[in-house]
């Protein structure tokens, strides 16, 4: 992070959490206190293998064009592609992709200068930007002491990372982030804020911590009530970091998909004469047993293990109250039952009572 101003449509959008209304979040901590305990330092292993992306990941970018990103101005992006990778130039400004984001998973690959210069916020500093507001930091923070909530994967000013597991400078890094967009009440006011987890070169550092607000440098925003798809954004911050192998994938809401129609439409009532037909055990062909019984009124079946409530589709069929399983039974003349058929999960099976 840095004190720079961000120019543009993306300034602006920024510039509206300054006058919004709704309440700010805390750590207790102020910003940028350096009594603030630092994380604990942690070998990330060995060096990182650029992988290859999922099937299903937006590429940003591959080591061959800069064509998905854009400056603050929404024109072409002034950043540097050599070497198959990209990096801010002089006066550059931000890169934006050109396509927004919500929920989502992002990879990005980075690494800053092999020589270090400056110290402190002054060293390989950059940062990505979920939505264009939530920063993950980027800074050479190997052997490079700074306040706790401004060191690499940092939710920048607000959280330190667990662990400090820094590569050393020019070696490349990974993160890999877990977002969720905050959420709004029909008044604009918060109903969720957003939630971040983060890897770090393959360690988990960032524990779906709740950013307080919109990243800022030396004050405290509040949420603006910004919704929709917004870019991702990469940090000019004066310092020549690269980035390589930059995907998204977009994650579906977290919202549970229900059943368009009950699991048990049809339920019938047996009589007592009905139900003493069918309890008792089966031997199960290849080996073990199941058994049926009654208890407290109900009906119950058993592979040996928890008691399975059973639901009465008819005489002869049933249902499971919690999994979804079907049971199917043979009677002989009597009305008794003589064997039965279970299926459940793909898989198919027969008994006879013992």
């Amino acid at each position: 992070m840095h004190h720079k101003v961000i120019f543009g449509w993306v300034g602006f959008f920024l510039a509206l959490s300054t006058v919004n209304c709704f309440g700010q979040l805390s750590t207790g901590w102020k910003q940028h206190d350096m009594k603030r305990p630092l994380p604990p330092i942690v070998d990330p292993g060995e060096s990182l293998s650029q992988a290859a992306p999922p099937s299903d990941a937006v590429v940003l970018f591959d080591g061959t064009s800069l064509d998905a990103w854009r400056s603050g101005d929404g024109g072409p992006v002034k950043w540097l592609l050599r070497d198959g990778a990209m990096e801010p130039v002089d006066g550059g400004g931000y890169a934006y992709s050109a396509q927004g984001f919500a929920d989502c998973q992002l990879h990005i690959e980075w690494a800053s200068p092999a020589i270090p210069k400056g110290k402190s916020q002054n060293r390989g500093n950059s940062g990505v930007f979920l939505q264009s507001q939530f920063e993950v930091q980027i800074l050479d923070s190997f052997d490079n002491v700074t306040y706790a909530d401004g060191q690499a994967a940092s939710i920048y000013g607000q959280y330190p990372p667990m662990a400090n597991v820094s590569r050393k400078p020019g070696q490349w890094q990974s993160y890999d982030i877990l977002f969720r967009a905050p959420k709004y009440k029909e008044d604009g006011s918060l109903l969720e804020p957003a939630r971040m987890t983060v890897m770090h070169n393959g360690v988990f550092v960032q524990d779906n911590v709740k950013p307080l607000g919109p990243t800022s440098w030396m004050q405290h925003h509040p949420y603006s009530n910004r919704t929709g798809k917004i870019p991702i954004g990469l940090q000019d911050h004066g310092n020549p970091v690269r980035f390589r192998n930059i995907w998204v994938r977009e994650l579906p809401s977290e919202k549970i998909e229900q059943p368009t129609e009950p699991y048990d439409p049809l339920v019938v009532e047996l009589n007592d004469s009905q139900i003493a037909g069918l309890v008792g055990k089966y031997k199960r062909q290849g080996g073990g047993s199941y058994e049926v019984l009654r208890k407290d009124g109900k009906m119950y079946f058993t592979l040996g293990g928890p008691l399975m409530e059973m639901i009465p589709h008819s005489r002869l069929e049933f249902g499971l109250r919690y999994t979804a399983g079907l049971l199917e039974f043979k009677l002989d003349e009597a009305g008794k039952a003589q064997s039965l058929r279970f299926e459940m999960g793909g898989s198919l099976s027969q008994a006879t009572r013992e």
